[in-house]
């Protein structure tokens, strides 16, 4: 990744020694089975997950029969699904590089996914990932954009920079994870100026167990990329 990026070296040390995710999110299986264009046929609907780690959620959609594609900063982590797939005799474009770079064609992915991987960006680097997904995207294609929100308690636990970057996190669930780039509505609308947002989702819960009731806070944002722009 680049210095501008600021990839977190401490996923590439997870995804070294053998964190992975085997199984998808479900909040991914529903947006993918809610927002594919159901008009196209699986196998010509292609989808792209930035910072896709060990590619779980694009396993899942490759078995479903979707043309898949992924894209990380850690050469683990690619290293890792390609060897699952290739096991399971599965297709996928699976590439190490940077977000606000992307190695793919214009207007060629129906759906793409952000699960919690731009968060370790700063807001600026952020836009600029958003924008070359903008890029990627046919006209009418969704992006399902799923950052941290500046309501989560680890948030308070750490410092946070002028790039809204939150550093040193002591609490909560956000502990030994690295740098996170909480967001703000206002933060998001500014991020996604160039799509038009279908649903925007603020989820909230908290652990009474964990001192001072620990909050996990989350956006799940569904955007479209508008068939016309500018």
């Amino acid at each position: 990744m680049t210095e501008t990026l600021s990839f977190d070296p401490i996923w590439e040390a997870k995804y070294a020694a053998g964190h992975a995710q085997r199984y998808p999110w479900d909040v991914i299986v529903s947006f993918v089975f809610r927002h594919f264009p159901h008009e196209k046929s699986r196998d010509a609907i292609r989808i792209l997950e930035v910072g896709c780690g060990t590619a779980s959620n694009l396993w899942f959609a490759a078995r479903e029969g979707f043309q898949v594609a992924g894209i990380d900063g850690s050469q683990a982590a690619i290293r890792a699904a390609q060897e699952r797939f290739r096991a399971e005799g599965l297709l996928a474009d699976l590439k190490v590089g940077d977000f606000t770079q992307l190695p793919f064609d214009s207007a060629v992915f129906d759906l793409v996914i952000d699960r919690g991987a731009l968060v370790c960006c700063d807001l600026q680097s952020g836009k600029r990932a958003i924008d070359e997904i903008n890029r990627v995207m046919i006209p009418g294609g969704r992006f399902f954009f799923n950052p941290y929100s500046d309501h989560h308690s680890s948030r308070s636990s750490g410092r946070t920079d002028s790039n809204g970057l939150t550093h040193d996190i002591a609490e909560g669930s956000m502990v030994n994870v690295g740098q996170i780039c909480f967001y703000s509505r206002q933060q998001i609308e500014a991020a996604l100026g160039d799509f038009k947002i279908i649903s925007l989702q603020h989820m909230e819960y908290s652990d009474h167990l964990l001192p001072d009731r620990s909050v996990h806070a989350e956006w799940r944002v569904v955007a479209e990329k508008p068939i016309q722009q500018g």
